[in-house]
Formats: C-alpha cells, structure tokens, sequence
C-alpha cells in the first residue's frame, strides 16, 4: 500500500510544479512559513510570526548509512495545499474538546542526480504552532531507508533564555532544568523551551513518534540547533524503516506569552484518531498506596521484616481509599525480584509471582469488596528482555486481580536498557532509541486488550499517542516527587513553574504531588502547605497519586479536604497568569460538575496576583472555599505549615487578590451557588 499524506476536509486545489518558494500560513495569518531550496540545492523552511522572524534559515535532509545523504541538489517539483478545521474530543484531558485548525502545505522534493531520489515534506500551520514531517513514499530511495542521522535544523531568529535538560545523560530525564541563554544550551531533550528577546516564546517537541527514533536537539553554532537522534544498539543506523513511511511530526510551538505556549494542545491534533475503540472501562482517579513510606525507607521493597508489600499493610491502604474516596492502592514491591540491589537485578524480577507475605488473591477480592481496585506495578530495571518474556503472562495476572491501572518503571542508566530480539540477540538501547518506542507501543496495545491502563516511569517521552492510544493514561518523564524525600538537591520553588512550561507541554505527568507533612528522609519539601495542594491543578493527571501516608493526612484533616475533593478530569483548563520558571495560576473547570479550581505557585519569590474570575458563569453565584499561605508562610522554616482556609461568595464580576509566599501558593475550588 502506498503512502499518501491524509489531507484533511475542505481540500484545497492541488498545486502546479513550483518554480519558486512556497508559502503557507496560520488560519489567522500571523504565522508564514517560506519552503524553498538555496542556491546549492539544499531545501530549507523559515518561521515569521507578525513579519518578524522566528526562525531564520533552517535546512531539512538525512543522513544515510548505505547512501548519499539526502540534503543538496535538490528542487522543488510541486506543492499540495490543503486547509482543515475541527474539533474532536478527549475521553479524559485537561480539555474535553480540542480544535484542529490548520493549513497544510506538502513540498516535493527531487535530485539532480542519475537516481532522481524523491520525497515530500508535510507542513502544517496553527495559529499557535508550526508542525513538518518527512514523507518518503517513492521508490527512487529504494525499499528501507536506513537512517544515520537527521538534519533537521531550528535556527532561532534571536538570542533569549533558554530551559533545558541534558539529553542522552544517564539519568534520562530526571534533572532539574537549567535556565541559561539560548547560545548556552548543549544536547537537549525535548521539549526544549526558549523565550527570545522580543519576547516570542518557543517550544520544540515532536509528535506522533512511532517506530522512530526519538529526537534530542543539539545547538552547532550561536542560537541554531539541529535535530539529533537518539542511538540504538541494534544497528550502525538509527532507524530503519521500510517505505512508504512518514517521520515523527517536528512540532515548533510559537506564542506570544507563555500562557499561550501552556495551552496549545498540536501534538495532540497531529495524532491519529483513538485506535481502541470504546474505553469507558477506564476512568481518572486518584489513588493512594505503599510508595512514599518506601523513598522515606520507614518501608521497603524487598521482603523482610520492614516489607512494606504485606497483605495487612495493604488492607489498611485500602480501607484508607475505601472511607475517603479513593479509587485505588498502588503496592510496589509485591513481586519477587527487590531483594539486594534491584537497581542491577532486572533478569530476576517475576511479574507473576509475589511475596509469600503478599496474598494477591485475597487483596484482590478484599479491594473489590471496597470497591478500591489494587493499582499494578511492574519494575523492570531496565531488563527490557526480562519484562517482555513474561509480558502476557503478568497482564493476564493483574486482569484477573481487578487491576485497571497499572504504574510501570525502567530504572537504570540511560542507553543501558537490555533489549532482546526476536532472533535472540541482545542489545543495549537508550530510553528513546527506536527499539523502545516499539517496545512501549507493544506494552500499551497488549494491556488496551486487557483494558488495563499504563502509567509509565522512566519512560519514552510523550508525544501525543495517548490520543490514539487513550489507556497510555499519563507517565512520569521528569523529576518527581520522590526527588523531594531524597534528591540532592530536591526539587526547588521553581521546579514546578518550571515543569508546566517544560515537561507539560509533552503531557499528562504522574508527578505524586500531595506531601501534607512537607517532610522528606531528613529534609524538609521546598513548598508551603497551600503550594501542596496548588500542585493538584497545576500538575495534569487523569491520575493523581494522594502520595503521602494516611497518618500524615490525620494529622491535616482541613487541607486534607481539598485533596479529597479536587477532580482528576477537566472540561476546560486556563493558564491565567504565568511567567516560565517564576509563577504559575491555572484554572481548571471540573468535567463532571459546574465547579472550578485554581490552583497558583511562585518560586522563591513571594508574588502577588489580581485574577479576574470572567471564565466563571455571569449571573451566577459561587462559594471560593480558600486555600492560601499566611502571612507568615515561607517554604523555609516551621512556617511552611501556616495556612489560611476561608470561605467568600464571589461572581464572574469579581477579582481575587492573592499572595502567595516564597515558595507556596493557593488552591481554590468555586462551587456555584444560586443564580
């Protein structure tokens, strides 16, 4: 079957042979893109926003490890219009619609040479983002493209900050991010986030990445970068794919604030349409669990008299969801395997048999008689082989317990993954090597079959699959919580705002917020009370782990509430004031109710905000139940605790003044009262 771009509803005419550049806007006009060829035959794209360059000059090609290169002598030989606009919606997201608006412009490319290679590149224009892919669909490439390296330039137009995370460093994606000049970044992972010197801010990312390699970004000289792909163990090539095939979407998110960069939602609109089917058999929650006594090592994963994977242990977990409203107990350290260090012992692990003090049948019937499912998890240790050899066999095992949810980790050193193949070589692959994004594709597609939901730790990054794949629910993919209880250093003030602008723009994050008692092992969290529960709605997730010990949330029973009744799903989500790496307030409005929730956190800077409530009904009435720092509250100290809970009716006209505390923040929920 040959490949052929889907070119959206309300088709344009298609275009003669190009003798000179092509262009194609956003629907609004703001945004051009100029696709043409230099005078050495190599193909480039240019980014304007408002007549004011975003990208200046930026080349496209490969790398061929069994051809010449694909990037010069080349012409363009026509183009393909096209225009769509629609919206389509989300089984669960931070919004329940989404509108694909775009206009669509494919170039084809031929060189001047005796084989008169051939291949098109697809781009797609938003009025908040740029997308292009490659499209090799022509058998003057012949019938596998092997690939070395991809060419792939973004040449921003100025200098500016940049916020980054080293790529293809051994602890994958778990660092704090460095804020740095553009022309300071090295290899990055994506998204990467810059705002320039007018003040344009940009993310790049990827979208739709499917038997591919992942894409790093590397800056060559001053503020340019070129795309770099991570390596795979298997081959000289770091991706093969036979033809017709189209690359991962390069996606370039352009805005004017950083607000604007939050809410674009294009990696999801470049994604294909949900491939499962219905799947209401899974529903967003929050859930507790044997997690956080584990990274305080008061328990531990492996057996022993400290086990904290004990069938007693669990029953009370459970009843703790069971008596607040919990919809699930995640147990890690059920499975043989934790004993010694884990961290080295991936080929041991079983994911079909427990601890003897683990009694999974009763846990199971116990947890469906409360009507709190276990939450599964399966650690790898980076033994890829290890988990696949038993894959079916544990799916089959947690269907059969009432598992629905299921928390998976890969925790080694990057690059160190142990992958076997079909043909039984072994290899070595790196988290985002093509090898890994077949392997958690075969993952979430055997558990869709056993409609179990995965959440993933150290994984692939997101790309917007979990529009096509809706049970890939959320993964982790940064530093989480558990950097807090032991990191050095843990997780700052301004990690979160961070985060939002960084990690987020990928997708839903399993970040474990909801540390009442702001202590770690022999530390304390850097973050107020109020900021604690601000992480709810500032972090997405349609699941959201109520991390902390049960005794510890006996101890703060008033904040405690709003943990109990924040939802986990949205209709519509707002950033409404916002700056990369200082502050963040977002408002969420609840799928399943008229109600709203804010939620804002700084850094370690104490802010003040005005926000204006006009998102709320006009007419209406509602009750803000507050929750904010005091005006002694600072992350630093005893007074992290000190918060302020009231109660105040407001409308659609009012405006809320609030402060927020040197690391800290609020959390709001609007429930409508008469009008």
């Amino acid at each position: 079957m040959r490949f052929a771009p889907v070119l959206a509803a309300f088709a344009m005419c298609l275009g003669a042979p190009a003798l000179a550049e092509e262009v194609v806007t956003s629907p609004d006009g703001a945004i051009s893109v100029t696709v043409d060829v230099n005078g050495e035959g190599r193909p480039f794209y240019r980014i304007d926003k408002g007549g004011e360059a975003v990208f200046t000059e930026s080349r496209l090609g490969f790398l061929l490890t069994d051809q010449d290169k694909l990037e010069r002598r080349l012409t363009v030989t026509g183009a393909t219009r096209a225009s769509h606009d629609a919206t389509w919606e989300q089984p669960w997201g931070e919004q329940r619609f989404v509108r694909d608006h775009h206009n669509e412009l494919t170039v084809r490319f031929e060189e001047d040479s005796d084989d008169k290679r051939r291949f098109g590149v697809t781009f797609r224009v938003f009025d908040d983002a740029v997308a292009f892919r490659y499209v090799f669909d022509d058998e003057s490439v012949g019938e596998t493209l092997r690939i070395a390296e991809e060419l792939t330039e973004f040449n921003l137009a100025q200098n500016g900050t940049a916020w980054w995370i080293p790529g293809g460093e051994w602890n994958r994606y778990e660092y704090l991010y460095e804020e740095t000049p553009i022309d300071a970044v090295s290899l990055a992972h994506t998204p990467l986030t810059f705002r320039m010197e007018n003040g344009t801010h940009v993310a790049i990312h990827e979208a739709a990445l499917v038997d591919f390699a992942g894409m790093w970004v590397k800056r060559t000289t001053g503020t340019n970068f070129r795309a770099t792909l991570a390596p795979t163990g298997s081959s000289a090539a770091r991706a093969v794919r036979d033809l017709p095939f189209a690359t991962p979407w390069r996606t370039i998110r352009v805005s004017e604030d950083a607000a604007g960069l939050a809410e674009s939602l294009v990696e999801l609109n470049l994604n294909e349409p949900n491939k499962l089917g219905d799947v209401s058999w899974f529903e967003p929650h929050k859930y507790v669990g044997v997690w956080w006594s584990l990274h305080l090592d008061e328990e531990s994963w492996g057996s022993g008299a400290r086990h904290g994977a004990n069938t007693a242990n669990v029953k009370r977990y459970i009843d703790f969801a069971a008596e607040h409203g919990f919809e699930g107990v995640l147990v890690e350290g059920w499975n043989l395997g934790w004993d010694g260090n884990w961290f080295f012992n991936g080929a041991e692990f079983s994911f079909t048999e427990s601890y003897p003090d683990y009694d999974f049948e009763e846990l199971a019937r116990y947890a469906a008689e409360k009507g709190v499912p276990i939450v599964g998890h399966h650690e790898t240790s980076g033994d890829v082989g290890n988990y696949e050899s038993q894959l079916e066999a544990g799916l089959d095992l947690m269907a059969a317990r009432g598992v629905k949810t299921i928390k998976s980790g890969y925790v080694t050193d990057a690059c160190n993954l142990r992958y076997v193949h079909p043909d039984g070589r072994e290899t070595r692959e790196c988290t985002e090597s093509q090898v890994m994004q077949r392997h958690h594709l075969k993952v979430v597609t055997e558990a869709a079959k056993r409609e179990i939901a995965m959440n993933p730790h150290e994984p692939v990054k997101d790309t917007g699959l979990r529009r096509t794949y809706p049970n890939w629910v959320s993964r982790e993919g940064a530093r989480g919580m558990e950097f807090s209880a032991w990191g050095v250093p843990p997780n700052g003030p301004d990690h979160v705002p961070t985060l939002v602008f960084t990690r987020m723009l990928s997708g839903p994050m399993d970040y474990t917020p909801g540390i009442v008692s702001l202590e770690g092992r022999g530390q304390p969290l850097q973050m107020t009370m109020a900021r604690a529960l601000a992480e709810y709605v500032l972090i997405y997730s349609p699941i959201q782990m109520v991390a902390d010990l049960p005794e510890h949330y006996a101890e703060h029973p008033e904040p405690f509430q709003f943990i109990k009744d924040v939802p986990a799903d949205w209709e519509e989500s707002h950033i409404l004031e916002a700056e990369v790496g200082d502050y963040v307030v977002t408002a969420r409005k609840d799928r399943n109710s008229e109600e709203w929730y804010l939620g804002g956190g700084t850094d370690a800077d104490a802010r003040e905000v005005s926000l204006a409530l006009d998102f709320l009904d006009p007419g209406k009435t509602y009750r803000a139940e507050i929750y904010r720092d005091a005006v002694t509250s600072h992350f630093e100290g005893p007074t992290r605790f000190d918060i302020v809970i009231e109660q105040i009716e407001v409308t659609a006209a009012d405006s809320l003044d609030l402060r927020m505390a040197p690391g800290g923040g609020f959390a709001i929920r609007l429930i409508p009262t008469g009008g």
